[in-house]
This record gives structure tokens, sequence and C-alpha cells, in this order.
């Protein structure tokens, strides 16, 4: 049985919510438990809690997000772009890791997956969230 660290479990995440994405795209029925499981070969509660969260805040992550993109929305970005970014967003509001954790993990899944302008945009947006959302 793998054991996986916090990195690849949000990597983990991150295919999720791209599978996640598509479902919700082309109207696919879907359980989120079940992409859950298709994903994971044990349950893990980061995981359960970290996808369900967005699943759950995805419209207030969303507009968090579009509220930092400059002449952008996060419904423009790729889908793993996006998944990064929900990431990132529901860690800095939502969990208790910290700040320079979350978006230092988002920044490493980006430069796995996004391109450099992305991944720019990715961090410009996080660093936004924690410091004027989270430090008030």
């Amino acid at each position: 049985m793998k054991k996986y660290n916090r990195s690849q479990l949000r990597e983990k995440i991150m295919f999720i919510l791209y599978q996640l994405n598509i479902c919700q795209k082309h109207q696919i029925p879907f359980q989120l438990e079940d992409i859950i499981k298709d994903n994971m070969e044990v349950e893990n509660e980061f995981v359960k809690d970290v996808s369900f969260g967005i699943f759950t805040h995805e419209k207030e992550i969303d507009k968090m997000a579009n509220k930092y993109l400059k002449d952008w929305t996060i419904s423009r970005l790729g889908y793993p772009d996006q998944a990064i970014l929900r990431i990132g967003i529901y860690e800095l509001l939502y969990t208790d890791t910290p700040g320079v954790v979350a978006i230092n993990e988002a920044i490493e899944l980006a430069k796995k997956y996004s391109d450099d302008e992305v991944r720019k945009m990715i961090n410009g947006v996080l660093d936004k969230v924690y410091h004027e959302e989270t430090e008030k």
C-alpha cells in the first residue's frame, strides 16, 4: 500500500478536480465520492476534506480568484490551472495550512502542469489572497 506525502496528495486532488470539471462541463452525472475512490487506492481524510471543501465552496473560491485575476477569469484557465488555483485559495481561506506552504505547494504543481505565464498568474492571485484576505 502506497503512502503519499501532502504534495502528492495535492496532486491527486488536482486530478480529482480536473475530472470533476469535465463531468460538470459535459453534464455527466457523478458522485464526488466515486471520483475520489477512482484516484485513491486507500481512503485519505485530507484528500476527501479538501475535495469536498472545494466542491462545496467553489462559487466563493472562483469569486475570490476572479477578484484578483487581471483581465481574466478562472473559467478561461485550463482545467489543471483551475484546479491548482482552487486548491491554493481553499487552503488559504478554509484550512490551517500555513499561507506560505499553501502558496508554495500550488506553485510547485503549477511548475509541473502549467506554463510560466499561468504559473505567475497563480502566484500573483494566491499572494494577493494571502495578503489581502487572510491577514484581516
